[in-house]
């Protein structure tokens, strides 16, 4: 590895069938065919720092990558599904195209798991050259696609993972009477069933001033949806498939970190959990979150469901700060310890990949690297 190479930090993102793979100024993804060959798609991309001076700014310059690895994240996802779905159709297998969309959709709604290290760009072929005139239609629905799936990936975790979470903490406060108020009792029946049911929802929606307590139950319900849902995934096979791509993409980047020849024999002998990963990051977020919602609150439920929206860019810019700390060589015990909860999830979102899967993640990272500077 020459000098240079050694100061590029690469991460990854597994999609359908494939792994899309980031360095500094580049991305590229590949994704192999059912007959085995590879299809690719490569263009280089633009630093933040370089093109806006606030994206230097730490923990801001966090919730922008975030915001631009995911819908970079969304375009690679739509690039693999493309393919597999155009394989599938031109074998008039349609109920294959179901279950690919089906996947796509899965797999939407977990791109903020991967959703670091990585930058917005527009399409482009793999030999980094931008598209034909022809295609620029072709481009712009693309990229339409993208932001639709960005957005509904973004709400659905808003969601389930801030809404939904405050509003049972809330109810179980109230209903166990775990506030300075006395315990909520449900309303007697005398009315018709919709009135009763309208008085006990209010009842149990009494705003309660959120603690540390409050937070750390909040915390809890939100990491059990998390765990369901990753767990409901991996019971898919596709999705399965998709968590032993997103090991081959860890075991790549650990052999480029440290130094070993790119080939699957190599790589195979890494492990296949990573400290930069999302994974990592998402459980970072919980903890940071309860710490960050226990000195920022109000009175009123919907302040506290809005400010925890409002600040999850600032959450999100703290946990990469420390993730992108966790990734040096030189991180301390500190910073292992932190990551250590994100590491023992790997064990269910990624899987052992095989010597194919590792061929296609080490042929994304080559393809990258090709549109370095430093390659030249």
């Amino acid at each position: 590895m020459k000098p240079s190479e050694k100061e590029i930090i690469v991460g990854g993102q597994a999609v359908l069938e494939g792994v899309m793979m980031r360095t500094p100024n580049a991305y590229a993804v590949t994704v192999r065919r059912q007959d085995g060959t590879l299809v690719s798609q490569s263009e280089p991309l633009p630093k933040l720092s370089d093109k806006y001076a606030w994206a230097k700014i730490p923990i801001v310059r966090g919730g922008a990558v975030l915001i631009h690895s995911m819908m970079l994240g969304v375009k690679a996802l739509n690039f693999s599904a493309n393919v597999m779905m155009e394989e599938e159709e031109e074998r008039g297998r349609a109920a294959s195209v179901a279950t690919t969309m089906l996947s796509t959709l899965a797999h939407t709604l977990m791109i903020p798991v991967n959703a670091l290290n990585f930058t917005v760009t527009t399409e482009g072929e793999s030999s980094g050259e931008p598209r034909p005139a022809t295609e620029t239609k072709g481009s712009a629905q693309a990229k339409v696609a993208a932001v639709g799936s960005l957005i509904f990936a973004l709400t659905f975790n808003l969601l389930l993972f801030v809404v939904l979470p405050l509003l049972l903490t809330n109810a179980l406060f109230n209903f166990f009477g775990w506030t300075n108020a006395q315990t909520v009792t449900a309303p007697i029946a005398d009315g018709a069933w919709y009135q009763t049911a309208w008085a006990t929802l209010q009842a149990y929606m009494k705003p309660v001033r959120p603690s540390i307590e409050f937070n750390l139950v909040d915390g809890v319900i939100r990491m059990f949806f998390f765990l369901v849902m990753i767990y409901s995934f991996s019971k898919m096979k596709d999705i399965r498939r998709v968590f032993e791509y997103h090991g081959s993409e860890h075991k790549t980047v650990h052999a480029w970190e440290a130094g070993d020849a790119l080939t699957p024999a190599n790589a195979q002998r890494y492990r296949r959990q990573h400290p930069r990963c999302g994974t990592s990051f998402l459980m970072l977020v919980v903890l940071v979150s309860i710490i960050l919602f226990s000195v920022v609150k109000f009175d009123s439920l919907l302040m506290n469901m809005l400010i925890r929206i409002a600040l999850m860019p600032v959450i999100a810019g703290i946990s990469y700060e420390i993730i992108r700390a966790a990734g040096k060589k030189e991180a301390g015990a500190i910073f292992s310890f932190i990551t250590r909860p994100g590491i023992w999830l790997q064990n269910l979102t990624t899987q052992e990949p095989d010597e194919q899967q590792l061929e296609v993640a080490i042929h994304a990272l080559n393809e990258s690297l090709k549109l370095e500077p430093q390659q030249a």
